[in-house]
């Protein structure tokens, strides 16, 4: 569907338009969330983020793609979650890497994701990438699952994007570290 039409849709508050946003991208939202903050509170916080759309629809610019906008309306609402879960003391694990290592490694410039999914299943693979930490899944997520330019990961996280470059590089070369330690690349 032209974008356009289903923002002029949406902001007409006409019942089509947000059927055709739900159904085109909860689940693209949904697996953010899934990235971000694992599969707690995943539907509460799909349906915040579609609550804030539907207040603030008349709102957008189209500066960015309508995409970009949804996407930053879900990395801010998981942030949000994040911020809520720690204020309530709610138990959260991470499992970051040390980066005190003293071993150099080549960069993992490449993406490793695409190059493992030969090898391996994707359920076996997202279950590493389940082991990073909450921004390094959501980079590899945006940018090499959902395959969105720099510029837009740039846009939904509000970083510059040699920023996004850079913790993208890490997030991979940590992704990397993981796939080692559990034999799937040597």
């Amino acid at each position: 569907m032209d974008e356009k039409k289903l923002i002029d849709g949406l902001k007409k508050k006409k019942v089509w338009a947000y059927e055709v946003l739900y159904d085109e991208y909860a689940p693209r939202l949904g697996s953010v969330v899934k990235s971000y903050l694992g599969y707690d509170d995943v539907e509460d916080v799909i349906q915040e983020v579609f609550i804030k759309v539907f207040k603030n629809v008349r709102k957008f610019r189209g500066d960015a793609k309508l995409s970009t906008w949804l996407y930053r309306i879900a990395v801010n609402v998981c942030k949000d979650t994040l911020v809520k879960r720690k204020r309530n003391n709610e138990f959260l694990t991470d499992f970051r890497e040390s980066e005190d290592k003293a071993t150099f490694e080549p960069p993992a410039t490449t993406n490793v994701f695409r190059e493992v999914m030969d090898e391996i299943s994707f359920e076996e693979l997202m279950s590493v990438v389940e082991r990073l930490a909450e921004d390094d899944r959501l980079l590899i997520k945006l940018r090499d699952i959902d395959d969105l330019s720099y510029e837009e990961i740039a846009d939904i996280l509000d970083k510059p994007v040699g920023t996004v470059k850079s913790r993208l590089h890490y997030a991979r070369k940590r992704l990397k570290e993981l796939l080692e330690e559990v034999g799937y690349i040597g």
